[in-house]
């Protein structure tokens, strides 16, 4: 019996849920940049 229905689903979650959680960070970073891109703004009138 060869284990491959196991081993390929893993690396498959090995690489997902990282990416997912770069992909995360990325949107919340530009959502970040965002307010306070209108912080700035509001401050400098």
């Amino acid at each position: 019996m060869t284990h491959l229905a196991f081993i390929i689903p893993s690396y498959a979650v090995a690489l997902v849920i990282p990416a997912l959680f770069a992909l995360d960070a990325w949107r919340r970073v530009r959502a970040a940049r965002a307010r306070l891109a209108a912080l700035e703004a509001g401050r400098r009138r």
